[in-house]
Order: structure tokens, then C-alpha cells, then sequence
């Protein structure tokens, strides 16, 4: 585990290149998790791939925060240096009324798989994503089985007979 004044020093080049890229940050066991504006995902994900070595996009997975939220869903991307070994995680909000966000699958490829799956489970939208379906339930279930307001015990749309 990285010390975490080294990953304050990620947030301090952010910073320098765009101050308006780092809207809150918080340290907590270790880990540094930074709120960056949805409109700069694209442009903050590259900086931190060429420019500070995170090559690696390890996860990325999406929750909703429940409806009575504001904004109600997020996004954290977690990033990997296979280099420098550390680990930085970025996290975006959304709105219920706009649950949108920039694909990074031209960016890291494997966003391509983790952006489905947030998409299927929580409802999240990757604008410009290259081929934006459903992963693991089928193509014609009806909502998003991982949203807080979706009923606890699920429905079975399929008849057995």
C-alpha cells in the first residue's frame, strides 16, 4: 500500500493541470478516492494513464445511493500503476434525472466489460460506448437489479411452463 502523501501528490497534479478536475477527495485507510466532474472523465483519465503512469484500469463499478439522493448514482474507477504500484480511485456522481457519463473504453479496453456491467445492474448510461447492452441478465429484463428502489425479493418475468 502506497503511502498516501505520495497519493496526495496525485491530487496536487490534477490540480496543476485543471483545477476545476479535483471537486472533493477523501483519504481513508489508505486509499485516496477523488471526485472529478463527469464532463472531464475522458480528459482526466488520459492524463493519469500517459502522463502519471496509471496503465491500468483494475475495476470499474457503479452504485446507487438510494432515491432519496442527490446526486442519487456514482461511478469509481479504480487505476493501477503496473509501475509505480499505486492505486488511485476516481469517483463520479450522477443524477437520477441524467445518469450519464463518458466511456474510458477507448481509454483502457477492459472498461468495456465493467461499463456493461453497470450499465445492466445499475442503470448507468457510457455515452459513446461502443456496443452498450446488457451482460448478465437478459437482453429483455425490465429494470436494473441493483438499484436500491428495485423490489427486494426481484420478480420472475418468465413463465416456467
Amino acid at each position: 500500500m502506497a503511502d498516501t502523501a505520495v497519493l496526495h501528490e496525485y491530487i496536487e497534479k490534477l490540480k496543476a493541470e485543471n483545477a476545476a478536475w479535483v471537486e472533493d477527495f477523501k483519504d481513508a485507510r489508505g486509499e485516496v478516492t477523488i471526485t472529478v466532474p463527469r464532463e472531464s472523465i475522458t480528459e482526466i483519465c488520459t492524463f493519469l494513464k500517459l502522463q502519471q503512469g496509471f496503465d491500468m484500469l483494475a475495476d470499474l463499478c457503479g452504485g446507487d445511493r438510494g432515491p432519496e439522493e442527490d446526486p442519487r448514482f456514482e461511478v469509481n474507477y479504480h487505476l493501477f500503476g503496473t509501475k509505480h504500484h499505486h492505486r488511485l480511485r476516481l469517483k463520479v456522481l450522477l443524477s437520477e434525472d441524467e445518469p450519464n457519463v463518458e466511456t474510458v473504453s477507448n481509454i483502457w479496453k477492459t472498461a468495456n466489460w465493467h461499463e456493461r456491467e453497470t450499465y445492466d445492474l445499475v442503470g448507468v448510461i457510457f455515452d459513446n460506448h461502443p456496443d452498450l447492452r446488457r451482460i448478465l441478465l437478459p437482453s429483455d429484463f425490465d429494470g436494473h437489479a441493483l438499484r436500491k428502489d428495485y423490489p427486494l425479493r426481484g420478480y420472475e418475468p418468465y413463465s416456467l411452463s
